[in-house]
């Protein structure tokens, strides 16, 4: 679909000439724009938010009439459930600093919207800019049965957003997305009613089944590349042997462990790309042919020209470089770490593993290295430390090669990630036997480059909530990666091994409601007096903890400091975390009760200098004033806004302080650590200008 019809025509013709192209019958209301305040007659809030709001247009309703041609009930004079989608237009208002409008402002205002008008589910159609660039968003909200007296609660809706939609230049995941939008008017799939439409649209606009596709493609990838690929430390026959196991299926574990472990740093730089941390030259196959790499083998070659996909340049010069010498390495010295980014030199250094390695690859690696440190900060992630162990005095007898981050690796320690792993086109290839199951799919499953199947998705930086969600792939996907890949083939029953190692990814709702009784018990002991009824008190918490904007202790200053206090104090264990789905539901949780009862973050800071003084209380009795100093300062730049968001600092302290996780398999913990680094990242305000452009390196979260 021709996007640009957003810049040729006015604001409500270019959203009337999408809904024609999408096939969506529609009865139109009216031409002119009216006000915030005027059409949200009771959900108007004189906030930050709503103040975005320039003009708003009531397009449409889309409903079975439409359908048949037929004229529509005014939407004045429905006061009941009524089976149609009510279609709003609003253009925003560009936000201070030039920042686009966050998810949770789209959705505050996308459920303002839902309860004006809660007899009928409502799509939106936004439209906004940067100094730059024209943006497009959609938003889908769920039909509900809204209290009438919703003042006194009720059940928010999920909001789900397709959002900084580049309208001159979309992205590929955004342009797939809005396709799939247009409606079948003939054969078996038509959409012909409203009940149709609705059922369509909200599966179009399913995260849950996005991820499905996206999980089906990345499977049938990791199961040819562990096929293709060698590790270093590959078992041999002996050891076999001795295991009383299959040679071939210890080889399979070796590759899957090493394959899971490239997937899990790449999906993180991933999203860390979001940010604009990363440069996206390294991503893109036309840029590292002209301006950065002497050679690469994008494609799968066969026969005698097979040799050629062995050399691993990509692997090797790109990821490892990126990995291991520029994320896990300062761009200067700073403080204690006296490191600094460059390359290895053939006749020193030979064992310094924080140094650039295959400097013969690169057209230029000074320009690539000075890329490198004009974008990517240090992030000190133990995911991107490598694993070669170089041994004592570097006796050859002492290495351990894992990774292989080495120039002069000797034969028996190859290393093979040919480049069409990430390049290569769409090719068919036969997976039954790995996935257990002969059929057609699977006979035939569909087979293409990881970086040209995370380049056909759009990724969101912000995890998502069981209430507002990016229809993009989010930070919660690492946990479901780890939990159906990581132990994905166990040579003993030759199927999936989810059930031996217990590891099965909880679903969002239900952690949702696990966190919100585990909060409200813990709240319910750690205030002796709450003033009122158990039943009363019970209803008062479940409104503080959930989604909706209500605060039963508003007027209460007393016990909202207690409530601070005692979330400050509390100490939160998943004994077996996983990939992080409790810890980081919590953490959410708290951030968003945290946004109700101190939304200015003026008691939070209180509560953390209180604390940074108690512990520091010794280094005052022996007249020590630099440690004091340096955790106030500290404290002084977590709640700094011009350096953070204010939710940065109420995540960190309860990060740091309050919540734990414990589990059996170490790179889930590693994930779990790493998702927090992400929410924390999310809240960071990047600046060319300062040291490690404003990114502060991750926490200690051992």
């Amino acid at each position: 679909m021709d996007l640009t019809i957003f810049n040729k025509l006015n604001f409500l013709s270019a959203v009337q000439a999408m809904f024609t192209e999408l096939n969506v019958p529609m009865n139109y209301i009216s031409d002119e724009p009216t006000s915030a305040n005027e059409i949200l007659e009771f959900t108007y809030k004189e906030n930050d938010t709503f103040k975005l709001i320039d003009d708003v247009y009531s397009v449409g309703m889309i409903d079975d009439a439409a359908f048949d041609d037929n004229k529509s009930i005014a939407a004045d004079k429905i006061k009941s459930d009524y089976d149609g989608i009510l279609v709003f237009a609003i253009s925003l208002k560009q936000r201070n600093n030039n920042l686009l409008p966050t998810r949770s402002q789209l959705a505050e205002i996308s459920r303002a919207f839902n309860r004006e008008f809660y007899y009928t589910p409502i799509t939106l159609v936004f439209k906004y800019n940067d100094e730059s660039k024209q943006y497009i968003a959609f938003a889908n909200t769920e039909r509900l049965k809204y209290k009438q007296e919703w003042r006194d609660g009720e059940k928010a809706g999920k909001v789900s957003l397709l959002r900084d939609i580049d309208i001159e230049n979309p992205h590929a995941g955004h342009e797939r997305i809005i396709d799939e939008l247009k409606l079948e008017t003939t054969g078996k799939n038509a959409v012909d009613s409203f009940d149709k439409i609705y059922k369509y649209w909200q599966e179009v606009f399913s995260v849950s089944l996005l991820s499905k596709k996206f999980y089906q493609e990345l499977s049938n990838w990791y199961f040819y590349a562990i096929k293709q690929v060698t590790f270093p430390g590959k078992p041999t026959q002996e050891e076999a042997h001795l295991k009383k196991a299959k040679f071939e299926d210890l080889v399979q574990q070796h590759n899957a462990t090493n394959i899971i472990r490239l997937l899990t740093r790449l999906l993180f730089t991933w999203f860390i790309k979001e940010k604009k941390l990363i440069p996206d030259e390294l991503f893109d196959l036309q840029s590292l042919q002209n301006d950065i790499l002497n050679n690469i083998e994008p494609f799968h070659q066969k026969g005698m020209y097979k040799l050629a996909n062995q050399d691993s340049i990509y692997y090797k010069a790109i990821l490892q470089n990126l990995f291991f010498a520029t994320l896990n390495c300062p761009i200067v010295p700073d403080g204690e770490d006296k490191r600094k980014r460059g390359f290895r030199s053939d006749k020193s250094n030979y064992g310094t593993m924080y140094l650039m390695r295959y400097k013969q690859y690169f057209k230029d690696a000074d320009k690539f290295l000075a890329s490198m440190n004009n974008t990517v900060p240090f992030l000190n992630g133990g995911l991107f430390e490598c694993l070669d162990v170089r041994g004592e005095k570097e006796k050859k007898e002492d290495r351990i090669w894992i990774d292989g981050f080495s120039d002069n690796l000797a034969p028996e320690h190859q290393l093979i990630v040919p480049d069409y792993l990430f390049f290569g086109i769409e090719e068919k290839v036969d997976l039954s036997a790995e996935y257990g199951v002969k059929n057609k799919g699977t006979k035939e499953a569909a087979v293409k480059g990881l970086i040209n199947i995370l380049k056909s998705y759009k990724f969101t930086i912000t995890e998502n909530t069981p209430v507002e969600e990016d229809v993009a792939l989010d930070p919660e996907l690492l946990g479901k990666v780890f939990e159906n890949l990581l132990a994905s083939y166990n040579p003993e029953t030759k199927t999936t091994a989810r059930k031996q190692t217990g590891s099965f990814y909880t679903p969002r709702e239900i952690v949702n409601y696990m966190v919100d009784e585990s909060l409200i018990a813990y709240l319910k002991n750690a205030i002796n007096s709450w003033g009122v009824e158990e039943n009363e008190l019970d209803k008062q918490l479940h409104d503080l903890a959930s989604f909706d904007p209500i605060n039963p202790f508003g007027e209460n200053k007393e016990l909202t400091s207690e409530i601070l206090t005692a979330l400050n104090k509390s100490k939160i264990l998943d004994p077996a975390c996983g990939s992080g789905a409790f810890p980081m539901g919590i953490l959410q949780k708290m951030v968003h009760i945290l946004q109700k009862l101190d939304p200015d973050n003026t008691h939070w800071k209180q509560v953390q200098i209180q604390k940074a003084q108690a512990e520091t209380g010794e280094a005052f009795e022996i007249e020590n004033k630099n440690e004091r100093e340096e955790k106030l300062l500290e404290i002084n730049d977590a709640f700094d806004q011009k350096i953070n968001d204010p939710d940065y600092a109420r995540k960190l302290y309860l990060i740091e302080n309050c919540i734990y996780g414990v589990d059996i398999q170490p790179i889930a913990t590693q994930i779990s650590k790493l998702r927090f680094f992400i929410s924390l990242v999310v809240d960071q305000k990047k600046n060319k200008e300062s040291i490690n452009f404003g990114i502060k390196p991750l926490p200690n979260l051992e």
